[in-house]
C-alpha cells in the first residue's frame, strides 16, 4: 500500500524551544536590530557591513543550538508515511533532526550566494565577510528577504497538491507568501495546526493548542498508532 502523503509547513514557533530569536517580534525588532535594515535589499545595498555582521552572528548561534524535541519526532513519521517538511526557517535544524525531504522556502543560514542568487554555495557556520566574491561578485546570504522572489515556492505548491495531511507548527500563517500555500491543500486533506497562540483558517481543521514540542508529540503519538 502507498503511503499517505504528509506535508508539514513549519515556522518559527519550532525553532524558538531550541533557542533562535522568532524573526519579527511585535515591535518590529528581530535581535535588536530594524527589520528594513538586515532582512530587505535595501538595507543591504545601504550597509553590507551590518546585514554580514547580523547573518554572522546568526550563523554562530546556529552552529551551538540543536534540533529539540519537535523537530526529532517529525522524523519518526517517515517510518509509516511520505513526509515533505517545508519551513519558513533559515535555520538547518530539520536536518540535523534527521528530516530527509526539505524545502526552504526563505533561504538558508549555511549557503552563500553571488549578487544575483545564479550561484550557490555551502558555508556551514562560516562567517561572510565584505571582499568575498562569488561569481565576480560580493557574496551574500543565501536568503530570501523581504520583496524578493521565493524560488522554492513552485516547488512547495507541487508538495501541498499531493497532501493527504497538512499540518502547520509554530506559525501564525500571516506571512506571503507561505501563507498561501494553505489554499493549494486539497478539500478532502486533513488540517492540523499546532500553536501555542489562536490560529483560525478558512476550511476544517484540527487545532493543537500547544507549544511544539508538546503538540507535535501528541499529533505523532496519533498518527504512528494508526497504522
Amino acid at each position: 500500500m502507498d503511503k499517505k502523503k504528509i506535508v508539514i509547513l513549519t515556522g518559527a514557533g519550532i525553532s524558538a524551544e531550541s533557542g533562535l530569536a522568532t524573526f519579527r517580534s511585535d515591535n518590529g525588532l528581530w535581535a535588536n536590530h530594524k527589520v528594513e535594515d538586515v532582512a530587505t535589499i535595501e538595507g543591504w545595498h545601504k550597509n553590507q557591513k551590518l546585514v554580514l555582521d547580523f547573518y554572522n552572528q546568526r550563523r554562530r548561534e546556529l552552529k551551538t543550538t540543536y534540533p529539540n524535541d519537535a523537530h526529532k519526532l517529525l522524523v519518526d513519521l517517515e517510518k509509516k508515511y511520505d513526509v515533505t517538511v517545508i519551513t519558513q526557517n533559515v535555520d538547518d535544524l530539520h536536518e540535523r533532526a534527521g528530516s530527509t525531504k526539505i524545502i526552504h522556502l526563505h533561504g538558508e543560514l549555511t549557503k552563500a550566494s553571488d549578487e544575483y542568487k545564479h550561484q550557490v554555495n555551502d558555508i556551514g557556520y562560516e562567517d561572510i565577510n565584505i571582499g568575498d566574491k562569488i561569481n565576480d561578485t560580493q557574496s551574500r546570504p543565501w536568503i530570501v528577504w523581504f520583496g524578493e522572489a521565493v524560488p522554492e515556492m513552485e516547488n512547495a505548491i507541487t508538495e501541498v497538491e499531493k497532501a493527504d495531511i497538512f499540518i502547520v507548527i509554530g506559525t501564525s500563517l500571516n506571512v506571503y507568501p507561505a501563507a498561501s500555500l494553505l489554499h493549494y491543500v486539497k478539500n478532502e486533506a486533513e488540517v492540523i495546526l499546532i500553536d501555542i497562540n489562536q490560529v483560525r483558517v478558512n476550511r476544517p481543521y484540527k487545532f493543537i493548542n500547544k507549544k511544539a514540542s508538546e503538540g507535535v508529540k501528541e499529533l505523532v503519538d496519533e498518527l504512528m498508532n494508526i497504522y
